[in-house]
């Protein structure tokens, strides 16, 4: 069973940065999409970056990290990474590795518990 571990986050001054790295366990075979939501207290789950596999993979940001994010994987360690520069308080969430594949008939959706990023003013 596939299993997702985030790890990297922690406590920033506004203007720094943090790195997050997700590690998959089990098979991830033809799980095709891999990145990173975040969620506020009180507020919906929101996507950050994710990375659609492909002869040309397509890079998707949400506006508001977009210039300040990158996401990046490496398939042949299972692992997806979240580099954050110039974090804002409004970067503050929990933020959540997300595999899943394009078809949600496949039934392929795997998230991990979270890590907090906590960005002070």
């Amino acid at each position: 069973q596939v299993q997702l571990v985030e790890s990297g986050g922690g406590l920033v001054q506004a203007g720094g940065s943090l790195r997050l790295s997700c590690v998959a366990s089990g098979s991830v075979f033809s799980i095709n999409i891999m990145g990173w939501y975040r969620q506020a207290p009180g507020k919906q789950r929101e996507l950050v970056a994710e990375i659609t596999s492909g002869y040309i993979p397509k890079y998707t940001y949400a506006d508001a990290v977009k210039g300040r994010f990158t996401v990046s994987r490496d398939n042949a360690k299972n692992m997806v990474y979240l580099q954050m520069i110039s974090l804002k308080p409004e970067d503050t969430a929990v933020y959540y590795c997300n595999f899943r594949d394009y078809n949600p008939s496949y039934g392929m959706n795997y998230w991990g518990k979270g890590t907090l990023v906590t960005v002070s003013s």
